[in-house]
């Protein structure tokens, strides 16, 4: 019997940036008429994402906070407002048809908006976590727990 080793939870984080990232790409080759193969890939990148932001502002951002100091507050602020216009622009794709007006230009702009996100959270907040000693490992296993839960609700 095999075990894998536990990840750590900025690993966890950054398989699932490199994840959408990708399914971002994908979209955007999938060329500019509304079909099955769009909303299909929108709802799964809005699902992902809702899931990935419930993991970082219910385990991770609160184990960042609690380990650093104001300039550790201020990047886990910014990240949280980034997650709110996030969650606005998903929200507005799940009401919507790939054939609405508006449609292709919200998956852009959400997929620029979750990149500028991504480039921080990978060039800044990581980095700074990492200093701050956390038990990455322990947190990982708890994300992935909690992970299991909201996929099974969804």
């Amino acid at each position: 019997m095999t075990t894998t080793k536990p990840q750590d939870a900025i690993a966890m984080l950054k398989a699932d940036h490199a994840e959408v990232h990708a399914w971002f790409e994908e979209y955007e080759g999938l060329g500019d008429r509304a079909n099955k193969s769009k909303f299909k890939l929108v709802a799964q990148i809005c699902q992902a994402l809702t899931i990935h932001t419930q993991l970082e502002e219910e385990i991770f951002y609160p184990a960042v906070r609690a380990a650093g100091k104001d300039a550790e507050d201020d990047m886990v602020d910014e990240a949280v407002v980034e997650h709110a216009s996030a969650k606005d622009l998903i929200a507005q794709l799940e009401e919507m048809d790939p054939e609405d007006d508006l449609y292709d230009a919200k998956v852009k702009v959400l997929g620029e908006l979750i990149d500028h996100h991504v480039e921080e959270e990978e060039d800044e907040m990581f980095p700074k976590a990492r200093k701050l000693k956390l038990d990455l490992v322990a947190l990982g296993e708890e994300m992935a727990m909690r992970r299991e839960e909201l996929a099974a609700a969804a």
